[in-house]
């Protein structure tokens, strides 16, 4: 199967974005599922030696996007956290860079750290927040204050340009009045960009073990759609731009990087757990850091999962992507990339959807309805089926 940049001629998009994954956590919420090892700072030294052996293999690829997730890439004491960021820099080409994001904990924000992702040319930090009262941070697990919270957005805006946090909706007993409080305080503060979630119970986490034993109760899911409906009121009315179901940015301060996965562009990906989408083949590493960390070190592969995505498969799940972007995306241009019709492969989710009120075609511009927002995962499943 060929994809090039401007078709479906002369071999896949080469990627111009990468995501790192540091495993590393103060404490693991009881909501997570990520590939994340708490109280193990002992393996921190392994893995630096271990993420640059995975990347060296790469030849310097130029980036557009680069983005350190976790797990806690700011759980790295400054020397480390150096090291690291000085090895990104040897390995990958960031003469064209755009943006440069980190995830971060409010608990490790101090002057010193804030002051070397800068110097490294990070511009977007991105702050995992989930609330700013007490009782809903204890629910959730999370140890940082309020104060903290707040003090930790401020301080980071005299450092990035881009300052993005992360809120949770949903949680158990929470009220339509406690989701208000954590919206207001968030405009109230120098945020570009907002990530909102409804809180999940995903398969395997302490959270959803509890629920099952009957110790949480999920909120009814009534509450979770006026929650959902009351950011997307507040945030607009205070300018910011909802482009994609759960994300919000003032003028230009989109999440790049995520435009690129949403786009259906490639990227590289590094660490325990990491996905990457590169040559049209989608690779997955071993989730647990031990094992990630005595394969590299041991000369084997990483990667545990393999799979090469057709031309017919890639295309599905463009279209699922791409759906979940406020503006939709084109059908003429995703069928002149591809080189199939999509139109017609798509045919039956598209007129059901529209049938069912989700989904609105104007021209060759296909988007979600008002009411499809609340059903983005509906009319995606639709498109992969």
């Amino acid at each position: 199967m060929d994809l090039a940049t401007d078709g479906p001629v002369g071999g896949w998009v080469v990627p111009e974005s990468a995501y790192i994954h540091i495993p590393f956590c103060r404490h693991r919420c009881g909501y997570c599922n990520f590939s994340v090892v708490a109280d193990r700072d002992d393996l921190m030294d392994r893995f630096l030696v271990a993420i640059d052996s995975e990347i060296a293999n790469l030849n310097r690829p130029s980036l557009r996007t680069l983005f350190l997730g976790g797990g806690t890439p700011t759980h790295l004491p400054l020397q480390k956290l150096d090291q690291l960021l000085a090895c990104l820099h040897q390995r990958f080409d960031l003469t064209k860079l755009d943006e440069f994001s980190v995830e971060a904990n409010p608990e490790d924000i101090e002057e010193e750290k804030l002051e070397l992702l800068s110097q490294w040319r990070v511009n977007r930090i991105s702050l995992g927040i989930q609330s700013f009262q007490p009782v809903k941070l204890k629910t959730l697990e999370r140890n940082h204050s309020p104060q903290k919270a707040i003090a930790a957005v401020e301080q980071a805006a005299n450092f990035f340009p881009n300052v993005s946090i992360d809120l949770i909706f949903g949680t158990p007993n929470e009220s339509i009045a406690q989701w208000h409080k954590d919206l207001d305080t968030a405009l109230k503060l120098p945020i570009q960009h907002l990530s909102s979630y409804a809180l999940t119970y995903e398969k395997g986490t302490q959270f959803w073990s509890r629920r099952h034993q009957g110790q949480m109760q999920q909120v009814d899911e009534s509450i979770e759609v006026e929650m959902y409906q009351t950011t997307r009121k507040k945030f607009i009315n205070q300018g910011f731009k909802h482009y994609e179901v759960s994300n919000y940015s003032r003028t230009n301060a989109q999440c790049q990087h995520n435009m690129a996965y949403w786009r259906g562009e490639g990227w590289y990906a590094a660490g325990p757990g990491a996905a990457r989408f590169v040559g049209g083949f989608r690779e997955v590493n071993h989730r647990s850091t031990s094992s990630y960390l005595r394969r590299i070190e041991n000369g084997l592969s990483p990667t545990a999962e393999r799979e090469s995505i057709d031309l017919h498969q890639y295309t599905r799940e463009r279209a699922a992507f791409g759906i979940r972007l406020i503006d939709g995306f084109n059908l003429d241009l995703l069928s002149q990339h591809v080189g199939l019709d999509t139109a017609t492969m798509l045919g039956d989710a598209i007129d059901q959807s529209i049938k069912d009120d989700l989904l609105v075609l104007e021209s060759s511009n296909i988007r979600l309805t008002e009411r499809g927002i609340l059903f983005a995962d509906t009319v995606a499943q639709r498109f992969l089926d």
